[in-house]
């Protein structure tokens, strides 16, 4: 029961991701760059990029 439970919040945490990167991909292309949608939600760079790099297969 218990690992049941663990494995459906490791695919809602995975799903959470995937989603957050690909709104991050779609904020870079409205605004025109990942450097311009992380200044704008107030993270790295770097965090956007990977973020969209490792949890988006475009």
């Amino acid at each position: 029961m218990e690992d049941e439970l663990l494995e459906q919040l490791e695919a809602q945490k995975e799903a959470s991701r995937r989603r957050r990167a690909e709104a991050l991909r779609e904020g870079a292309d409205e605004l025109g760059s990942v450097y311009a949608v992380a200044k704008q939600l107030g993270i790295s760079w770097t965090a956007a990029a990977n973020a969209i790099k490792k949890h988006t297969t475009a």
